[in-house]
């Protein structure tokens, strides 16, 4: 789908929509063109930085030379792993847990 009318000069806007009822689905607008990523919504009160977290992973995915797009599933992915992994400190809406990948590496 492409969304006609104003420029933004080569820029590109990710909406998050971890807050949603029905998934955690985030949609790219990129010259003109939209690109849905669609995720299942992980029942977890701990999510304390999620944002920070994927803009993070956005960027690790850029600096090894992934494009945008590639970028942003693969953030995901790994995002939907810190939350799906469960971690519980504290009190409150807790950290994610950013090392489940190695966790979960058989030795």
């Amino acid at each position: 789908m492409l969304v006609k009318g104003g420029h933004c000069g080569g820029c590109a806007v990710l909406v998050k929509g971890g807050h949603g009822h029905d998934g955690a689905n985030d949609l790219l607008l990129d010259n003109g063109r939209i690109t849905w990523f669609r995720h299942e919504r992980i029942v977890n009160p701990n999510t304390h930085g999620t944002g920070c977290t994927l803009s993070s992973a956005i960027a690790a995915g850029l600096a090894k030379g992934q494009s945008l797009t590639e970028s942003i599933q693969s953030g995901k992915d790994y995002l939907t792993g810190c939350i799906a992994a469960g971690l519980d400190l504290g009190a409150g809406s807790g950290p994610m847990d950013h090392a489940w990948q190695w966790r979960n590496i058989e030795n």
